[in-house]
């Protein structure tokens, strides 16, 4: 009984580490030009080494002004941060 309640918990918290950022559905028409968004993001300091769509996100990996690496998840329409993993 208890390695099937150490296994429960190890695969619970193994997919919560993975679990994906949950962006809000726009229509494509309404969604900022990808082109705007990293324009925005490296004014702000970012420097993206990977800009890219993943699902209803724009999700970008870089690093911010400070020179930590990131992954943020973006909101495709207002651009707001939906999710964010600092190193």
């Amino acid at each position: 009984m208890l390695k099937v309640l150490a296994l429960s918990l190890a695969l619970g918290f193994s997919g919560a580490a993975f679990a994906k950022a949950d962006c809000a559905a726009h229509p494509k028409s309404e969604w900022m030009k990808e082109s705007d968004a990293k324009a925005q993001l490296e004014a702000q300091g970012y420097k993206i080494r990977k800009f890219k769509v993943d699902g209803n996100c724009y999700e970008i990996y870089g690093h911010d002004k400070n020179g930590k690496k990131v992954e943020i998840y973006y909101d495709t329409k207002t651009l707001a941060v939906v999710k964010s993993e600092v190193e």
